[in-house]
């Protein structure tokens, strides 16, 4: 049995913080990326917590992506806008300008942030939570890494490409969930390959494009696959449009990370758009979240969408979070 070690939230977050400023960011852009990595631990997916830690550093290191890169805002039109993240990551961005964005989307009920020329390798639950948390409603896409390959297809054309939606609920923490548009996220396959798991049924292809469970074909030419078939290779495809395309972030196509050792994070787009329930709904639509909600609880064994988060939140609040030991002793010598 793996040896591990039980460490409270703080201690995450100051051992994500301690990593992030020996990597060359700033004290302010360490903490924000710090409590990226303390939020997935807490809620999940842990995947996107400790765990991904390593990706970053080998991003940053490898020159691929620049942890002093300054974000530079414009807006063409009002409650457009659009941010060039410096070569950084996108939280850098998102905490930069997430009040422009939610004060624009107050004053005309719709406001859009895009991001171009910087990394997203997290969670996005912890993108858009603190927005609904403000009473706004929010979607989130991102495009990624050439990993996928379109339903009945034997190439990749797309990446993992998430999204998110958060939503405020009356007497209550907002309705938050991230999917991605793959059956199974790439960092989950990672995460099964070095605990010696399988990857579920018809979740990846080989290198020759024959379907296989074994999650290490993944990193030696093989693909993943979309969730639902052409039903997931539609919301991918939606994703790359609105996350690379209209943003100005490379597609996955165009992505040239797997040309740079050690870049562990595409050089992508995002999207997120805000709207004002007030404007729309009215007095109205806190009564009627309530009511979907009221339907979907106590319904047999059903539950709101990413829910499951805030028991994960509450015992990690209360007891820590268990980490491999082999992890946390490889992540005491990045920094």
């Amino acid at each position: 049995m793996a040896q591990t070690a039980t460490l409270g939230l703080a201690d995450v977050q100051a051992l994500a913080r301690r990593i992030f400023a020996s990597l060359g960011f700033g004290a302010v852009d360490a903490g924000i990326l710090a409590d990226t990595i303390m939020r997935a631990e807490r809620d999940g997916p842990r995947s996107h917590g400790l765990f991904m830690l390593p990706a970053y550093a080998s991003s940053v290191r490898s020159g691929w992506a620049d942890p002093r890169g300054v974000p530079n805002l414009e807006r063409p039109r009002p409650g457009r806008l659009e941010v060039d993240g410096g070569n950084n990551f996108a939280q850098i961005s998102m905490a930069r300008y997430r009040d422009d964005l939610i004060a624009a989307a107050r004053e005309l009920g719709v406001a859009t942030l895009s991001i171009r020329n910087s990394h997203h390798i997290a969670a996005l639950r912890g993108d858009i939570e603190p927005i609904a948390a403000q009473g706004l409603i929010a979607l989130m896409f991102v495009a990624s890494r050439l990993w996928l390959a379109p339903w009945r297809g034997r190439r990749r054309v797309f990446g993992t490409n998430p999204m998110a939606f958060a939503c405020p609920r009356p007497d209550g923490p907002p309705i938050v969930w991230d999917m991605a548009s793959s059956a199974v996220a790439l960092t989950d396959l990672r995460l099964a390959a070095s605990q010696g798991h399988a990857a579920p049924a018809d979740a990846i292809l080989d290198a020759q494009g024959n379907p296989t469970t074994d999650p290490r074909a993944i990193e030696s030419g093989g693909m993943l696959l979309p969730f639902g078939g052409h039903k997931g290779m539609a919301v991918a495809l939606m994703v790359e449009i609105l996350a690379a395309a209209l943003t100005g972030g490379n597609l996955a196509l165009e992505d040239q990370s797997a040309k740079t050792p050690g870049a562990m994070s595409a050089r992508g787009g995002q999207l997120m758009l805000v709207l004002d329930p007030a404007g729309a709904g009215g007095a109205s639509f806190g009564r009627r979240v309530a009511m979907l909600i009221g339907a979907i609880e106590g319904n047999g064994e059903a539950r709101v969408p990413g829910d499951g988060r805030l028991a994960r939140r509450a015992a990690a609040e209360r007891d820590g979070v268990t980490v491999d030991a082999a992890l946390l002793d490889r992540l005491n010598k990045l920094g």
